[in-house]
Order: structure tokens, then C-alpha cells, then sequence
């Protein structure tokens, strides 16, 4: 079954974990299709085999289904630590959502339910997770850890999220990402969703991406947008007020006079953030509202190959 029809079967269901559990299960179902094809068969317990390792717990008869060597991996074995972290600013909070529009369809909704699959995929592999969620204050930290009830805790967490819209909250990323590289201690990989709307100076921001980095973390940034308006700045060319949810300035124009000229700075922009996060060696992913979680799943799953 395909994640999008089945997303569209039980977008009806409130339950967060219920909802990440199954697009999880759509994608390993359909991993035999993708380069990953054979962690389906034994997913939880299997690691890919790294050359220089012990030969000794290859597991050769998955090696012989799949012509992949994967190493077995043993229930006290510590395979990763993933801290995810959530920008709950109300710029985030865009676009508004219409009655019946699934939660999943503006940005905090989207990043809430992407941060879920990856918990239900780490939990399967026995990995530890932790989560900080951020706006114009530090508002949730967790370690990371594998428990189910530390589990059931963040989605506890998640799930309140969405029950609480953010109205004029401004973003400081810069101060609350330093925050968190300090108290990241052990060697962790850092999955960020934000929309990268930080005022102010840009520099500032990109040396707090990098802080992340120290003790050789590995970092993924995942770029929330709305690709048809914050990118193709979709409107018709009716007379329109623009609003800044964080600050509330308005704005009146005709969307089609400004529309060249903005999409030109956006390019720029995110050509800007690209280019910067390959300098300093993190992993850039832009990811729109519209999209499935495919490629949230397969950049953890490569991503996570690479942290080794």
C-alpha cells in the first residue's frame, strides 16, 4: 500500500503513534524496491556489516536472500543516539489550516508527525531518542533514551504540540540551538526541523548549526517550507493583505507585482543555507508540507550508514 493512501485512511485517527506507525510500515514494506532492500527482513535486528569487523556474526543466510552483509545486532549493543529538535515558532504554524485539512499539512504538523516516524523507526532498532522543541523560549528538553515509557512521554509531547497553536511567538534559533549543542555531551545524530525564518544576522545562525557539530555529531537539517506560496509565492493577483504571524506587520499588495523580485531572494537564500551547511558538513534537506515522509525515512536511514 502506498504511504500517501494510507495516510489518507487513517488521517481520521488523532493518535500520533498510531498514525507514524503505519507510514513506518508502509515504507519498510516497500523498502525491497529501494537500495535499502533487505533491512525488511529482520529490521530490529541487523546492522549493515562495516569491513574490519568480526566476521563471526554475519548472518549468512540473510546474506544469501539479499547478497548484502549484514552484521546481527545484540539486544545490549548500543547502536545510536538521535536527538530531535523542533522549532515551534508561529511562522511554523503556517499554513492555516482549514476545517477537516489533515494536521500534517502546514509546517509544525508536518515536522510533529515526521519527528513520530523516526521515533517509531528508532524504536524498532532499539535506538535512543531525545527532544527539544524551541520558539521564542527553550520549551521542552528530553535526553535521549530507549525506553517505551520515554517513548510514550515524547509523543505524549508531540501530540500537545498540536493541540496548541502559537500566536506571535517570534523564533531565536540561534540562542536555543547553542542551548542544546551544550548539553549534547555523548556523540549523537541531531535531526533539526525548522523553516529557517531567523531575523537578524544570518552569520549568527550559521555558527550555531556549527556548534552543533562539536563532538562530531552528525547533523540533518531539515528545511520545513510550504513549497507553493513561500516558494512559487502561489497567489492569485486579487488585492491582498500579507501578515507576519511572529511580528503581526501587515502589508497590501498585488502578489504578482513582487512575485519575480521575491522568488529571486528566496532562491538566494536557500542556495545561501545550502552551500553553508555543506561547508560545514551538515546534511541539508529541503522538504515541503506537500510531501510524503520517503524522504525523511531514506536520509535517516543513509544518514545514520554514513555516522557509522
Amino acid at each position: 500500500m502506498k504511504i500517501d493512501s494510507q495516510l489518507e485512511k487513517i488521517s481520521a485517527f488523532k493518535n500520533l503513534e498510531l498514525l507514524a506507525n503505519q507510514i513506518v510500515e508502509g515504507f519498510i514494506s516497500g523498502m525491497h524496491k529501494s537500495p535499502f532492500h533487505g533491512f525488511s527482513a529482520e529490521f530490529a535486528e541487523h546492522k549493515v556489516y562495516n569491513p574490519g569487523e568480526s566476521t563471526k556474526s554475519i548472518d549468512w543466510k540473510l546474506y544469501a536472500r539479499t547478497d548484502r552483509l549484514y552484521s546481527k545486532r545484540y539486544e545490549e549493543e548500543t547502536n545510536l543516539r538521535c536527538h530531535l529538535i523542533i522549532d515551534n515558532s508561529s511562522s511554523m504554524h503556517y499554513p492555516k489550516l482549514k476545517d477537516g485539512q489533515p494536521f500534517y499539512e502546514n509546517k509544525i504538523g508536518f515536522s510533529v508527525l515526521a519527528s513520530a516516524v523516526l521515533m517509531d523507526l528508532l524504536k524498532r532498532q532499539r535506538d535512543a531518542v531525545g527532544l527539544s522543541i524551541y520558539s521564542d523560549t527553550y520549551e521542552y528538553y528530553a535526553p535521549e533514551k530507549g525506553s517505551g515509557r520515554h517513548h510514550r512521554m515524547l509523543i505524549d509531547k508531540l501530540e500537545g504540540m498540536l493541540a496548541a497553536p502559537k500566536n506571535n511567538k517570534t523564533t531565536d534559533t540561534t540562542t536555543f540551538l547553542h542551548q542544546i549543542a551544550q548539553k549534547m555531551h555523548r556523540r549523537s545524530m541531531i535531526i533539526l526541523f525548522t523553516d529557517m525564518f531567523q531575523p537578524g544576522n544570518d552569520e549568527a545562525l550559521f555558527n550555531a548549526l556549527q556548534h552543533l557539530k562539536h563532538n562530531k555529531h552528525k547533523v540533518v537539517l531539515f528545511h520545513v517550507i510550504d513549497k507553493k506560496t513561500e516558494l512559487g509565492f502561489d497567489f492569485d493577483n486579487a488585492p491582498r493583505k500579507f501578515i507576519d504571524i511572529e511580528s503581526g506587520e501587515e502589508v497590501n499588495l498585488f502578489a504578482e507585482n513582487v512575485k519575480e523580485e521575491y522568488e529571486k531572494l528566496v532562491s538566494v537564500y536557500f542556495k545561501k543555507v545550502a552551500e553553508t551547511c555543506m561547508q560545514y558538513q551538515i546534511k541539508y534537506v529541503p522538504v515541503s508540507v506537500d510531501e510524503k515522509f520517503e524522504k525523511i525515512l531514506t536520509t535517516y536511514l543513509v544518514e545514520k550508514q554514513k555516522f557509522g
